[in-house]
């Protein structure tokens, strides 16, 4: 059960510094999209970009203490349940055109469960 956990963990952790770091510094279209077509405001994209941040450090170091990468996995799908609620906010959902993008906080709000419940079963 740990190798699947490590497995999850470290793909969640990738995927969180990847898209935790662009936001934190304020770069990229993600960032410039999550300002002009959700209206979030520059110093909450660099939360939510830290946020993520931190959530890959938690992970990795939750790879050797894991009560540290439950609390990461769970915070970080925290955050993308708040993603997915923004979208649905924004209408991105019923929009062809932007559905696909929506789709990654579902996608990684499960990713989150199944990296917590692993970490937890491999305790």
């Amino acid at each position: 059960m740990y190798i699947t956990a490590a497995i999850l963990s470290v793909l969640l952790a990738l995927v969180a510094v990847a898209a935790g770091a662009p936001k934190t510094m304020l770069k990229g279209d993600v960032s410039a999209g999550l300002q002009s077509h959700m209206g979030l405001s520059a110093g909450l994209v660099r939360f939510i970009g830290l946020a993520e941040v931190a959530a890959f450090v938690g992970l990795v170091v939750g790879l050797f203490w894991q009560p540290l990468g439950i609390a990461a996995a769970v915070g970080f799908g925290i955050t993308m349940i708040g993603a997915v609620g923004f979208h649905a906010k924004a209408g991105d959902y019923a929009d062809p055109a932007t559905r696909g993008n929506a789709m990654a906080p579902l996608i990684l709000t499960l990713l989150s469960a199944a990296t917590a419940v692993t970490l937890g079963l491999a305790m």
